[in-house]
């Protein structure tokens, strides 16, 4: 039997850091909308995903405005974000009805690849999640500039998405109050006791933050990054 799919695309930033009023989602990358990409990677697997989109609900015209000049238009459902990513993540997991394996991932990650979507909910599906992770090349120290040690980087993990869990799961872990410890999905699924399962991920599903992160992004999509 084939779990149903489920898709969260979390898109709640603003464009602090890269010193722009447009929210980050928002910003074109390679003459398209970033979160556009995003979305538009979920509608390339099989089987296909329902998608849920968590904006700010400020940003809902803006957001429907740019699908109009784009001619965007991917069936989704929309859904109102919250205070926080974890509020946000919530609301969207409140929008599903039924089990399954549900992928949250983030609206700016537009270049994470079909190989590491289906790896993702390959591997939720037979040990109940999956959350990709790179290891760093750098070396590593913990601690504060005046005090720190250094650490093995066999033992470090970055964490990335999607990250993909039993919709029933991670909708019970949800269900604890908000703790600033909870940085993503995982840290809330493991916070109840979930184990949590690493699989390989790729250094060029990065996060778009900054305009270096944007200069990247542009210049891995005209070099044909994304499969």
């Amino acid at each position: 039997m084939v779990d149903k799919r489920y898709a969260i695309i979390v898109a709640g930033g603003s464009g602090v850091r890269m010193n722009v009023r447009t929210p980050k989602q928002f910003l074109l990358l390679n003459g398209l909308p970033i979160l556009m990409h995003t979305i538009n990677l979920f509608q390339s697997i099989n089987p296909l995903p329902e998608i849920v989109l968590v904006l700010p609900d400020n940003q809902f015209e803006t957001w429907e405005k740019l699908c109009h000049e784009y001619t965007f238009n991917v069936h989704y459902k929309l859904v109102a974000g919250g205070e926080t990513r974890f509020h946000s993540v919530k609301n969207g997991l409140n929008a599903i009805d039924g089990d399954g394996l549900v992928a949250i991932h983030d609206g700016v990650r537009p270049l994470v690849s079909m190989a590491i979507i289906e790896n993702c909910f390959n591997v939720a599906k037979q040990k109940g999640n999956a959350v990709p992770a790179i290891q760093p090349h750098e070396s590593v120290r913990v601690g504060s500039p005046e005090s720190s040690t250094a650490e093995n980087r066999e033992n470090i993990w970055l964490i990335q998405t999607p990250q993909v869990f039993r919709v029933n799961t991670i909708k019970t872990s949800y269900q604890t109050n908000f703790s600033i410890s909870f940085t993503d999905d995982a840290s809330v699924a493991e916070a109840s006791g979930e184990k949590i399962h690493l699989v390989q991920g790729d250094r060029e599903n990065i996060k778009i933050t900054t305009q270096l992160d944007l200069i990247t992004a542009e210049e891995l999509i005209r070099k044909g990054a994304t499969k």
